[in-house]
Parts: C-alpha cells; structure tokens; sequence
C-alpha cells in the first residue's frame, strides 16, 4: 500500500525513532504544503493511505471523492472537524484516531506567560540591535514603565477551560506564587473548586480581574469566537492575553482590535485562524503581540508519541487488524 505522510514542515517525521515501523511500507514524507483542491488531488491520487500531521491539511468531501484508492486516515492526535467524517464513512474510508498529551502545550503556554511577563521578546530583539535594557512598548497607550516588565508572585491567573491542559497550566501558576481563578462550565468550575482554586462569579469578573488570561476549550461549535471583543475590552490595560488553543476560539478581529486600544496590554497567540500565517500579518506587526508558530505541540517527545500510535495504527490497517477506527460504519462499506 502507498502511504503519504503530509506536511512534515521541518522535515523530521523520517529521522524519528518510531520511523522504523514503517520501514517495511512503501512512504512518501511531504516537507512542502499545498492547499488548492486540485494539487492536493494530483498529490494524493495513489494514496492508499495518508498519514495527517494534526489539522495541517483538511480533507473535505471535495478532495475524498477525487482520491478513489484511499483506505485509511491515520491521524497524529485526535480526529477533528478538518476531516469530513461522513464522507469518509460513505466511501469506504477508515480514519483512525491518534493519542495526545497536555504536556507540551501547557509547558508552552507557561513559556510564553514568562516570556510576556518579562517582556524578553521585546528585550532580545532590541539587544541584537544594540539597545541595552530597552523593551520598547512605550506607545501612548501603554501604561506608564509597561516595558519594564513584572513578576508572576501575586498576580492574578485566569483559565477558562479547566480541562488537562488547563490543569496543568494553573498548577504552574500556583506554583509561581499566583491566585488561580477558573471561568468554564459549571462542572469545570466546581472540578477547580474542589482542587483549591477561585471559581469566578462571573464572565465579566473574570476577564475584569485576571492579570494573565488563558484559553483552554476545544474548538466547536458553541466555542467558536466565544471570547469577544467586549469580553477583551474588559480586561486590564497591563493585562495579559494567552491563546494556545484555538484562533477561531476568538470573535475575528477582536483582538487586533483589542489590543490596539490597549485592553488588554499585551498578547501572546500560537495559533492563527490561518496557517502558515502571512508575513506581514497584523498580528505579527504588533509589537505587545508575541507570536510562535503553532509550536504547542511540536517537540520530540510529542512527535515521538503522535507518530508512533498513528504509525501502529497504519501498520494494524495493513494487517486486517485496524485500531482506534472512530468510524467502524467505514470498515462494513464494500468497495
């Protein structure tokens, strides 16, 4: 069977040690990426099999009905709603799910709080300029010595989402010295209750009080754009607003909007409605904006754990014994 592995952006997939399972099927590892219908149905034409970086490429009704060979989906992490599900049921198509770990996206959201909080984007890059201890950030409306720069001890940490990663993200912030407080759903709240931490009052309270803000919900819909331009406006002029989770998680334009007024003061974002984004995003052009490329996932320990279950799930396929199918409907479709 031809297998396609997609979107391999740093070209690693190959050199992983869980590559070797692999090593008896016939692989070929995309480091470029496409988007337009047409490429990508030339691309996978002799796919029997296709191996998703998580929700690097979707694969719409369109693009299935273009690929007559195709088997089997393996999905590096969970199967979310860039995949049509219901055509893949109908034609045939198995999509077998993968596992994940809040590890290294919590670990990321931290990095980014710290690296806000100190403003070391900002210090670093006017360093290799030349300016010595200068951040920046001093816009009319920023607040006064904003480039300066705070501690974490004392502040206040808001979670709305109060799931794995949201777990994990507030035990770091406890361990700083920092009062939690969660927003989320009744349960969420009474969960983070019962492990010692604040159970905002209200929606407003929330995005009032918190020093730091960071989003931890999956994105459907009744998530979308659940975070509004008013809910940002509410927030503090020295405030900081982190979204590790999902763009779409925020109303569009929102938070350009947001934090051009200055509420809140700063923002630090790993994912874009978009990606790859544009250089020359808006996003990118601002300086109280620090941005990484959707990296909350991407380290060697993860990628080592995503591939090696999407992987066995590839080579279980082959075997007649398929694994993690969250469509079975497919398996039953004669072809």
């Amino acid at each position: 069977m031809n297998i396609v592995i997609l979107d391999d952006y740093q070209d690693v997939v190959r050199k992983l040690d869980c590559a070797a399972k692999l090593e008896a099927f016939p692989a070929k590892v995309y480091t470029n990426t496409i988007k337009g219908l047409g490429q990508l149905s030339v691309r996978l034409k002799d796919a029997d099999i296709i191996v998703l970086i998580r929700e690097r490429t979707a694969l719409n009704r369109a693009l299935l009905e273009k690929l007559p060979r195709l088997k089997l989906i393996a999905q590096t992490g969970r199967a979310g709603s860039h995949i049509d599900l219901a055509a893949c049921t109908e034609r045939g198509i198995a999509v077998a799910e993968g596992v994940g770990s809040p590890i290294a996206p919590a670990e990321l959201t931290w990095a980014l709080i710290m690296a806000a909080a100190r403003r070391l984007p900002q210090y670093i890059g006017n360093l290799k300029h030349g300016a010595w201890q200068q951040s920046g950030l001093k816009a009319a409306s920023m607040p006064a010595n904003f480039g300066l720069g705070v501690v974490l001890r004392g502040k206040t940490l808001g979670i709305w989402g109060y799931g794995k990663i949201g777990q994990l993200v507030a035990g770091y912030g406890k361990a700083f010295g920092m009062q939690v407080v969660v927003w989320g759903s009744d349960e969420s709240r009474v969960r983070a209750a019962r492990d010692g931490y604040e159970a905002a009052t209200s929606r407003e309270a929330f995005f009032e009080q918190c020093d730091v803000l960071s989003v931890h919900l999956r994105l459907n819909d009744a998530t979308q754009g659940i975070v509004t331009a008013d809910d940002l406006g509410r927030m503090k002029p020295t405030a900081l607003f982190v979204n590790t989770s999902r763009a779409e998680l925020v109303e569009p334009n929102a938070l350009i909007g947001a934090l051009n007024r200055g509420r809140p003061g700063l923002a630090a974002i790993d994912v874009y409605e978009s990606e790859p984004i544009l250089q020359g995003s808006a996003l990118l052009r601002l300086e109280n904006c620090i941005c990484t490329p959707h990296i909350g996932y991407v380290e060697k320990d993860s990628y080592e754990l995503y591939f090696g279950a999407a992987f066995d799930n590839v080579v279980n396929f082959i075997k007649g014994t398929p694994t993690n199918i969250v469509n079975p409907g497919a398996l039953q479709v004669r072809r």
